[in-house]
């Protein structure tokens, strides 16, 4: 058994089961796992933005504008 020591964002069943309605009634593991990851990665953002961790879009244009010189 694989444990995982990054804490990621915490999912409640009602989103787990939206979730799980947007399926397919047929679905693979891997399509399920994947939607999970999806899921944890918007909730994550959400907590990061929740907590000022974001970066303007001003920031993002100059940066893109440092990058491509």
């Amino acid at each position: 058994m694989i444990i995982f020591a990054k804490k990621g964002a915490m999912l409640t069943k009602e989103k787990l089961n939206k979730t799980i309605q947007t399926l397919p009634d047929t679905f693979t593991i891997d399509e399920l796992i994947d939607q999970l990851i999806f899921m944890e990665k918007i909730e994550e953002g959400f907590q990061e933005s929740e907590q000022g961790k974001v970066i303007s879009n001003e920031d993002v244009k100059s940066m893109i504008d440092k990058w491509s010189k």
